[in-house]
């Protein structure tokens, strides 16, 4: 028996039925201008940081400096023949404010090829990585083993002026984000490919040599890398690894150290790694049903006996959003041009014609449809990246071009650090009682 373990029980399951009871009953008393039932919910929805890089719109979804995803499918420089878009052209928007020219474009994938070379130990920790260990761990730990060459941290210690710190970041940030291709390719080598690297090619744009050094040749997978890396890229500041990363930030950690943060949390259930519960939620389904066409009513079967068994149905549902999500629209744009008779992503399709409708007639649910993770496993399916715990790696570093913006942008302000007042349950329940 554990004592300690049974005390800690005896003590924290009273007051979670209690917290639970409170904040039903006094959820809308305000604190100074909080609610007690966002204090107790998670902050959600207090407007309380600055985020330069994108903003989230309930009904409009994602929009990176004003502009939403359509507009940045039709407006940001495309590779040579292909019709998606180039993430750097999003990584200069992110920074600047500005749509970049061909020739911005063609500069940066060019300079971050220059800055792509990752040091040999970094390589080392990774090899030293037993099967057991998840993708996100490795990839987490290589961007820790890459923070001893960070410019921030090394000027930092040499009595870098506060006006220069956005300088040393924003050399870390550039440096970091090209490297990350190859890191992320290692590990998928290494774990799913008996550890035989493809080493990177010179003049590919920085997706497309993502997707060589994965081992996938196809021209549109190629464009399916440019498209997904530019739409998970950033999702505003207040969710998780966007918010993680901030936080480690504002310490003066350097972009190495907050990036790491922003990962480990971007590997939560709750937030990057909701992509591989969609597929394996899917790939539970058709074995129960036994067929990779299911029916409709199926699959409104399937998704009936989820919710009665009081679970959730994967990729569907939104903090902010209240309509399908526009990075959902665009992978199935994708799909139905490069894929349209793919059994998997039919599966998906249908989904989307029947999950919205179970949902929406529980009267619980404010977003009833799909976000961006309901349809990307399915799309990486069909071109043979069936490793499911190795899509949350591909989020990561889409993800680091937003944050990682962001962070320059921090300190160029002069942010400060991250510092929310916190109180107990027996302060909470006093001003209750004060009210």
């Amino acid at each position: 028996m554990d004592p300690l373990k049974e005390l800690f029980k005896a003590k924290s399951f009273p007051v979670k039925d209690e917290l639970k009871a409170v904040t039903k009953v006094h959820g809308d008393i305000k604190i100074g201008e909080v609610k007690v039932s966002q204090l107790v919910g998670g902050m959600r929805g207090i407007k309380s940081m600055l985020w330069e890089t994108s903003l989230l719109d309930a009904e409009e979804g994602i929009r990176f400096r004003g502009y939403s995803i359509p507009q940045l499918v039709e407006r940001l420089p495309r590779a040579e023949g292909d019709s998606e878009p180039l993430p750097e052209g999003l990584f200069w928007l992110m920074l600047t404010g500005d749509i970049p020219s061909d020739e911005q474009v063609s500069w940066l994938s060019r300079e971050w090829e220059r800055r792509a070379d990752v040091p040999k130990e970094v390589f080392d920790v990774l090899d030293a990585c037993g099967d057991h260990v998840h993708p996100m761990t490795m990839f987490s730990m290589a961007v820790l083993a890459m923070q001893p060459y960070s410019e921030f941290a090394k000027k930092y210690d040499e009595g870098l002026n506060k006006a220069d710190y956005w300088e040393a970041t924003y050399s870390d940030a550039m440096t970091l984000i090209a490297r990350l291709p190859r890191v992320a390719a290692y590990i998928y080598r290494k774990k799913f490919h008996g550890g035989r690297q493809i080493a990177p090619e010179k003049g590919l744009d920085w997706a497309a040599n993502f997707a060589h050094m994965l081992g996938f040749e196809a021209p549109d997978f190629k464009s399916l890398m440019r498209l997904y890396l530019t739409i998970h890229a950033d999702h505003e500041g207040g969710n998780a690894s966007a918010h993680a990363t901030h936080l480690v930030g504002s310490t003066l950690s350097d972009a190495y150290l907050a990036l790491s943060g922003g990962l480990n949390a971007l590997a939560g259930p709750l937030h990057g790694l909701a992509n591989q519960e969609v597929v394996n939620w899917i790939n539970e389904m058709i074995e129960k049903i036994g067929s990779t066409n299911p029916t409709k009513e199926q699959i409104a079967d399937y998704v009936q006996a989820t919710l009665a068994a009081g679970q959730v149905v994967p990729g569907y549902g939104h903090a902010v959003l209240r309509k399908p999500d526009p990075r959902f629209t665009e992978q199935k744009r994708f799909a139905e041009k490069y894929m349209p008779d793919d059994e998997y992503v039919n599966i998906v399709w249908k989904l989307f014609d029947v999950v919205p409708g179970i949902l929406g007639s529980l009267g619980k649910v404010a977003n009833p449809w799909p976000n961006v993770d309901a349809h990307s496993g399915s799309i990486l399916i069909h071109y043979g990246l069936k490793e499911s715990s190795f899509y949350t790696v591909l989020f990561g570093v889409s993800r680091a071009m937003g944050v990682l913006a962001q962070l320059c942008w921090s300190r160029a302000l002069g942010l400060p650090i991250e510092r929310p007042k916190s109180i107990t349950f027996d302060n909470l329940k006093e001003i209750i009682n004060n009210q």
